[in-house]
């Protein structure tokens, strides 16, 4: 007997979002295009896994020329480097994932605080799962390095990028 079950990441009704400060305030983005298996197991979360791919190139973050510069090599330099990529390691105490998070070529092990949301039959028959997850990264630790200095000594973006997924993910048979 085996209760892990392998779901699919529904991508249209899954949102991968972060926000970063910029200058006085946040900017928030989103990447449009992205993949993920879960293999969970609601019985023995140990068992449970993640593995996920963001294309780089999808980012949004609703301001076109913004957009453009985030994808060059000052940021995510997504010729070089078009995915992002996250593999689960272990999970801590039922609510943490602990993985490996591929980012501009450069891999470096997150924390992940992560919440089940639900688990439910949707209109066709397809069992789903919800989670809500979300982590902060410093930009620099994964060679984004991009900044200016302000007249007045600021800087204009900050280092730590908060990030917010919500996963919805169809069991596959």
């Amino acid at each position: 007997f085996v209760s892990a079950e392998t779901y699919k990441i529904d991508s249209a009704h899954s949102n991968i979002s972060f926000k970063i400060r910029h200058l006085v305030s946040n900017v928030k983005g989103s990447f449009s295009v992205f993949e993920g298996i879960i293999v969970y197991d609601d019985k023995d979360l140990s068992k449970s896994n993640v593995t996920a791919m963001i294309s780089a190139a999808s980012i949004d973050t609703n301001n076109s020329k913004r957009d453009e510069h985030l994808r060059n090599e000052d940021f995510f330099n997504v010729a070089l480097y078009p995915e992002i990529n996250f593999k689960s390691k272990r999970i801590e105490e039922g609510k943490r994932v602990v993985g490996d998070l591929t980012l501009h070529g450069v891999t470096k092990e997150v924390l992940m605080d992560v919440e089940l949301t639900g688990v439910a039959e949707d209109p066709w028959g397809n069992t789903r799962v919800g989670f809500t997850a979300s982590c902060l990264i410093n930009r620099k630790d994964f060679g984004i390095n991009y900044n200016k200095v302000l007249d007045q000594g600021n800087l204009l973006l900050g280092d730590d990028v908060s990030i917010e997924i919500e996963i919805e993910a169809i069991l596959q048979t």
